[in-house]
């Protein structure tokens, strides 16, 4: 192939650059199949053969995967820098003018191998490479493609194919998945400062899969990633966010002859003390609430990554501690990830648990009347269902439906679904007569999807009744929320204590109500 040949397939890897603008000034030239500039036949043959290997969608590779064809002028400097330091890891360890899946993944992701391992595959197989390893230029090439994906769908499927089945690329199974919820998980959680291990992760993951696959073993990446582009795409992105991050800083490390500096975070969790922690078994022995509690950490994860974002409004994170030279970095990661990872809701707090504070109407609303922010109400049946209520404002009784867009009602267990999303779906009603009592929601009064009668006793779903066994109410505002419904609380504590001590004279009690009504009841007055 004259040139090119001798140059590229010489490192197995590297096309020279002046290929690719050869093909670019050939293709722009309206000159016949003889017009060569500079070697132009020796790239891409006549104008013509270019013209139909273009329309078939082809592209002239080199065995390492670099499109030879294509002008590549990097603009991405860390991803330029990064290839050539895997190259010449590689080069030195295995004698091979190229990168390595062993050498990508223990430089740039060491702490999650599995991570790295798929995504050097979902290079590899895009590059369409027939050698092991992957040029410094099919690298650099599929580096900016995969940083360069904007749209939220093509970033979900680029990872449900990096979990696809090894020998049925076009399916998923439920291995599969639960792989990619295991390390967006593990990543939301790994620099929280808490224990990344749950008792009920198991049973929350399970939700997901029973939701998704039902009675079938794998199903096509098209349907699996339409359901998380429905339900939980946020936790997909969040994954994807890091190993941008990642890439675009590893080099950073590997020059001070470090490994990847990773991402040094601390994330909302860090800032205070995380509500899930009697959620979370630590030792096997645990508190005996693990599985009896209805929010345990993995599933406020889930829930949060389902829900949307105002129910996990970021805190304020902490820079880190100082590490010398890579402290800069860690800053930096802060920075970007304060928002990214803030759906893990370290500021949410638990306001009624009917196990603790009773079941009942009015223990309901004495604990949640007066919060100022978005809730979340647990329902918990007899038959092993559970259901969250999503109501983005305060609660209040009133005959109306109520609530604004991010209203919602999601079933949690044993499948996770989203029954419905929509504003004005939300009823709570305990003393207007007239009206329906008890707590509702659903866009159809006559057929609300979830509704608890009067006294908090049962719970119906889409006309299933069940009994209802325990309710948990979680306040996902700020702190001023908490702290105004406290204040309120105790302003009318005092005010029923001096309600009832007032000391009244003879001509208050002449005009008080309790006069009458103690008269009506037969009681002789001794005032006249």
């Amino acid at each position: 192939m004259g040139n090119t040949s001798s140059k590229g397939e010489s490192d197995a890897s590297e096309p020279p650059l002046d290929g690719g603008k050869l093909h670019k000034q050939h293709k722009s030239s309206h000159s016949d199949a003889s017009h060569n500039h500079n070697g132009g036949s020796d790239v891409g043959g006549s104008h013509n053969s270019l013209k139909v290997q273009q329309a078939q969608g082809s592209m002239t590779r080199s065995a390492s995967g670099a499109d030879v064809t294509e002008k590549y002028l990097t603009q991405l400097v860390p991803v330029e820098k990064l290839a050539e330091i895997l190259r010449e890891k590689t080069s030195a360890k295995l004698g091979i003018n190229g990168i390595v899946a062993e050498v990508f993944v223990s430089q740039v992701f060491p702490q999650y191998a599995d991570l790295g391992q798929r995504l050097f595959n979902l290079m590899h197989s895009n590059s369409k490479a027939t050698t092991k390893h992957l040029g410094a230029v099919a690298f650099r090439q599929q580096c900016e493609r995969f940083l360069g994906i904007m749209d939220d769908a093509k970033t979900l499927e680029c990872y449900i194919k990096m979990y696809a089945q090894e020998d049925n690329p076009d399916f998923i199974d439920k291995t599969g998945v639960t792989r990619l919820l295991h390390i967006c998980y593990t990543i939301a959680m790994q620099h929280s400062g808490n224990a990344v291990l749950c008792s009920a992760i198991n049973r929350t993951f399970g939700s997901v899969t029973k939701s998704i696959f039902l009675c079938h073993d794998s199903l096509s990446l098209g349907y699996v990633c339409r359901w998380f582009e429905q339900n939980l795409i946020r936790l997909v992105l969040l994954v994807h966010k890091y190993c941008v991050h990642t890439l675009s800083t590893a080099y950073r490390g590997l020059e001070l002859q470090n490994q990847s500096c990773g991402i040094e975070l601390q994330t909302p969790v860090l800032d205070q003390r995380n509500p899930f922690t009697d959620a979370t078994d630590h030792s096997g022995g645990g508190s005996g609430r693990d599985l009896d509690s209805l929010m345990p950490l993995s599933q406020a994860w889930l829930l949060a990554g389902g829900l949307p974002p105002l129910y996990s409004k970021p805190q304020t994170a902490a820079p880190p501690a100082n590490k010398g030279n890579n402290n800069l970095s860690a800053s930096s990661a802060v920075q970007i990830f304060k928002e990214k990872l803030s759906m893990m809701p370290s500021h949410w707090t638990l306001l009624y648990d009917s196990n603790e504070h009773g079941v009942g109407a009015n223990r309901f609303l004495h604990h949640v009347l007066g919060y100022r922010g978005p809730t979340l109400v647990l329902l918990h049946t007899k038959d092993e269902q559970t259901y969250c209520v999503a109501s983005p404002s305060e609660w209040k009784e009133t005959h109306l439906f109520v609530g604004g867009e991010g209203s919602c009602v999601i079933q949690l267990l044993p499948k996770f679904v989203i029954l419905e999303k929509k504003a004005n779906i939300l009823y709570l009603n305990t003393s207007i007569r007239g009206y329906p009592k008890g707590l509702r929601a659903g866009a159809d009064p006559r057929k609300p999807i979830i509704a608890v009668d009067e006294h908090f006793e049962n719970v119906d779903c889409k006309g299933l009744a069940a009994g209802l066994m325990s309710i948990e109410v979680w306040g996902c505002g700020d702190k001023t929320s908490r702290e105004v419904q406290l204040d309120i609380k105790k302003w009318q504590i005092k005010e029923a204590e001096r309600q009832r001590t007032v000391k009244l004279t003879a001509a208050d009690w002449m005009d008080h109500p309790d006069r009458y009504l103690l008269e009506l009841g037969g009681r002789q007055n001794y005032n006249n």
